[in-house]
């Protein structure tokens, strides 16, 4: 499950604390952009990540690489835990 966490530093992005509860990373982290305080066009322009690519993402056709997924995990102040259970 991914957790939002508060924010840091000047990031005010995800300043609130959501939950996703889709079992998929990928569905967990295409909501998580889906639902980011900003656009597609300011995640690509303050990640370095091709908004063709996020796009692509977005509708399912196509995957990213551990470090893309990274990249957008620390922009969005995301962070991977253990499902209980």
């Amino acid at each position: 499950m991914l957790d939002y966490a508060p924010p840091i530093g000047n990031n005010p992005i995800m300043a609130r604390k959501r939950t996703v509860k889709s079992t998929k990373v990928s569905e967990q982290l295409r909501e998580a952009i889906r639902n980011a305080d900003c656009s597609r066009y300011r995640i690509s322009k303050e990640t370095g990540i091709d908004q063709s690519m996020l796009t692509k993402f977005l509708q399912g056709e196509r995957g990213l690489a551990i470090s893309t997924i990274d990249t957008l995990a620390e922009f969005l102040n995301l962070e991977l835990t253990h499902k209980k259970g």
